[in-house]
Order: structure tokens, then C-alpha cells, then sequence
């Protein structure tokens, strides 16, 4: 058995191994204002725990996303806002889920800031 190259991790600490692009779009579309983060971390890169994408859900139902890409140098986040749709995390979802295929044009798909030191922006 080989070891697993992603893990996401929701709110409440539960992980899931190597999620399949439907896992991914669930465990996003499921938070609420009660279960506002997902994390998926890229366990097969180096340094260890330096390689990221997260999103929280805002009070406005909006999204932060921030993706860190092996350092504090290399964090970034953006805003997805709140859409009316029925999908509303389906944009968000296709950035996490592209990322984590390494699939080109996640970078393009949001407008990518660099993140402060310090506190995360929200």
C-alpha cells in the first residue's frame, strides 16, 4: 500500500485520504457557518506541512481560499464571493480540486493576493 499524496481535513479534526474530486466538492459544499474550513494538505512534497489549500466560510457566506506553496514567502489568498446559485462552492471547489490533481489554470481562476504575516485575512 502506498502512502497517501493528500489528506483534507474539515472542521472538526475528521481527515479523509487521498479524496476523490466529489469528496472534495462535498466536504466544501457541506461547511456552514457551524463548519466554516476545509484543509487539504499535499503530503507528497517537501517540506512537510508547507504545501496547502484551505477554504473558510465567511459570516456573508462568502470564501476565503489560501493556498501555501512551501513557505511564508509563498502563501497566498482570495476571495471568492457569495453567489445565489445552488453550486455556490463550485468555483472554489474546481481551484481546490485542480490544485490538488495539479492541473494547469488554478492560478488564473482567482485573483491571488500574497497573505501578511501574521493573522490570516478573513
Amino acid at each position: 500500500m502506498t502512502a497517501p499524496a493528500l489528506r483534507a481535513i474539515e472542521w472538526d479534526g475528521t481527515s479523509w485520504d487521498d479524496p476523490s474530486d466529489d469528496q472534495l466538492h462535498d466536504l466544501l459544499a457541506d461547511m456552514s457557518l457551524t463548519w466554516r474550513l476545509v484543509v487539504v494538505e499535499r503530503l507528497d512534497l517537501e517540506p512537510a506541512g508547507q504545501h496547502y489549500m484551505q477554504g473558510y466560510l465567511n459570516d456573508d457566506l462568502s470564501c476565503q481560499v489560501e493556498y501555501r506553496d512551501g513557505g511564508p514567502d509563498r502563501h497566498f489568498y482570495a476571495h471568492a464571493p457569495r453567489t445565489h446559485e445552488v453550486f455556490a462552492m463550485d468555483p472554489v471547489a474546481e481551484v481546490l480540486q485542480d490544485w490538488a490533481r495539479g492541473r494547469p489554470g488554478w492560478r488564473q481562476a482567482l485573483a491571488w493576493s500574497p497573505l501578511p504575516h501574521g493573522e490570516p485575512v478573513r
